[in-house]
């Protein structure tokens, strides 16, 4: 990279050059002679944050080159020992380099392989929470309890919780004031956050309805609220450092947790779990480059998870502003679940100005402008009329709810998008039933669309919410099914988690990680594993999930399972004998 591009790169109006060539003088700083390195290429600096940017240009740095560059911090030093720097040695004929940081007598090298804005320097230095997810988990339990006694509503929860934690990020001021003055305060702070979104106005009333005006909200009293928001600021906030990928997991399941309140009030709502969400987007392939859409966005978990993981290969802000404003899309029915949509997707960082409120089937246009490259979605498995184009309601007789269980919302989308890769969770009846509506949804995708893998997940996967029973599907859009075409099947029904009372399903035995990987390496090297997983072609009228396929791993047979089935079998013959008295 060229100078005058680096110049750019960081800011301009923070180099600070005292010879006519750009170049800084220590010895003209210092006003003393100084034998050796004393002319520093390029020099940026900040008087407010006291941070300095050093670079020496070579056309093809070495190791050796890096004790000049010291040199120069050295002398950088003794013009301010409190200053803060970044020493950086470039090559001028590619964008090859090394960074340093420096402070407080400590060196450390970092791994940065492009070069950064200084205001992104000057964050370096800046004090980060500490990630610590059991202090969060314990903490969520007590702040849930601390709602309950306020009379917050179970389902209120996550998007007050959520809006609460937006609010303290970004300078709200709650102390000695009144419920009033503190909503008004949230309320300011929403539409700041919102600047330049898409539906700005809608997103800030649909939160203003649901959240600010809600009557339990407006009750509390005064010196309730400042213990809430005081409770968040100080036991919830300082455990989670957004700017890492932890801190966004950490910060997902913070969300999700409340989420699973909502889940209990409505048995069909489905939402995703953070963990399997992060398992898909990683099957995905998503990077910085990616596009992605869910066209059933919900609460926002594929989005956000997949706004973390391509945030999570970029080095610049640059990069990462451009996948906030051009390369994350979503749609949500629902006004309520697009508020907790809304809520999520700012608690990550972003103003979500590619999610809209709408049906997908009316937004098909908006979709296929979109151009992704990645589908993500849990289409609703039980949708009602209004939901669907009225021609395919029209179909369905006396049937009250979808009869293709979500997958007329999968082939739709796959039709519009037609490239890349879709990703979907769907109940498991879609992978069994091999005729009627199911079925010709099913050919319809072999027809368009390639059947790359399908996951079986665990059976209470949705606990406490939904009690579906569900499969992920993978599709290869845009390439019909080929008749020599494996699909992967793998049988995943153990992810580790258990149920919890008041938490729902949770890794009390840190297992997912390990879980996870196998998982993973199973699909990515397509192993055939007795008990796990299975290759195989299939057809539109045959089952599409390991169960039908897969050889029974016998090895892991014990007593005890024998002894279990016993124990099953008795209780059934005793609740129908019973039944029938």
């Amino acid at each position: 990279m060229q100078r005058i591009n680096m110049i750019d790169c960081v800011g301009r109006s923070y180099q600070s050059s005292n010879l006519e060539n750009g170049e800084f003088s220590y010895a003209k700083a210092l006003e003393e002679n100084i034998s050796g390195h004393k002319f520093l290429d390029i020099r940026f600096y900040d008087e407010t944050t006291k941070v300095a940017v050093l670079i020496e240009t070579k056309q093809n740095f070495k190791p050796k080159d890096k004790k000049q560059l010291f040199d120069y911090v050295a002398l950088e030093q003794r013009l301010s020992a409190q200053t803060k720097i970044i020493a950086i040695l470039a090559n001028t004929n590619d964008d090859k380099l090394k960074v340093w940081k420096v402070a407080n007598g400590d060196e450390e090298e970092l791994d940065d392989r492009k070069l950064k804005s200084f205001t992104e320097y000057v964050d370096y230095f800046k004090p980060k929470n500490v990630n610590d997810k059991t202090a969060v988990l314990e903490n969520t339990s007590k702040l849930n309890r601390l709602l309950h006694d306020n009379g917050i509503a179970e389902k209120l929860r996550s998007q007050f919780v959520g809006t609460c934690l937006l609010a303290l990020k970004n300078g709200l001021n709650y102390k000695g004031l009144s419920t009033a003055q503190i909503i008004a305060g949230i309320k300011e702070v929403l539409g700041r956050l919102l600047e330049g979104s898409l539906d700005k106005a809608d997103k800030i009333v649909i939160l203003h309805e649901n959240i600010l005006k809600d009557q339990n909200v407006e009750k509390i009293k005064s010196e309730n609220f400042e213990k809430i928001l005081n409770y968040i600021e100080i036991n919830i906030v300082p455990y989670i450092n957004e700017a890492s990928r932890e801190g966004h997991d950490i910060l997902s399941y913070f969300f999700t947790t409340f989420n699973k309140y909502v889940a209990r009030e409505d048995k069909n709502q489905a939402f995703t779990p953070n963990h399997i969400s992060h398992f898909m987007a990683k099957v995905a392939g998503i990077y910085k480059t990616s596009r992605v859409l869910d066209p059933t966005c919900g609460s926002g978990t594929f989005i956000v998870q997949a706004m973390t993981q391509a945030l999570n290969d970029c080095e610049t802000d640059a990069e990462r502003n451009a996948i906030k404003k051009n390369q994350i899309y979503g749609i949500e029915f629902d006004k309520n679940v697009y508020g907790l949509s809304t809520t999520n997707m700012l608690i990550h960082g972003d103003g979500n100005s590619n999610v809209r409120w709408g049906s997908c089937f009316e937004l098909g246009d908006w979709i296929e402008q979109a151009t992704a490259d990645v589908v993500l979605m849990n289409p609703p498995y039980n949708a009602s009329k209004n939901q669907v184009p009225e021609d395919f309601a029209k179909t369905w007789g006396k049937t009250s709810t979808d009869p293709s269980k979500g997958l007329c919302f999968v082939e739709f989308v796959a039709k519009k998008v037609n490239r890349g890769r879709l990703l979907t969770l769907l109940p498991m009846a879609c992978a069994i039933q091999t005729d009627g509506v199911i079925g010709n949804f099913k050919r319809k995708m072999l027809e368009r669309h390639t059947l790359d893998a399908v996951f079986s997940f665990p059976a209470e996967m949705f606990y406490p919410g939904a009690s579906a029973v569900a499969c992920c599907m993978v599709f290869d859009l845009g390439k019909p099914h080929k008749k020599d075409k494996e699909t992967f099947f793998g049988y995943f029904k153990d992810d580790g988690f258990e149920k919890r009372k008041g938490v729902g399903r949770v890794d009390v035995r840190d297992r997912w990680e390990t879980i996870e990987k196998e998982w993973f390496d199973l699909y990515e090297h397509r192993s055939t594993i007795a008990g796990k997983s299975v290759n195989r072609h299939v057809e539109a009228n045959e089952e599409w999930c390991a169960e039908a396929y897969m050889e029974t791993d016998y090895s892991t047979l014990c007593d005890e399972n024998f002894i279990q089935n016993m124990q099953d079998y008795a209780a059934f013959i005793i609740q129908n004998e019973t039944k029938t008295l």
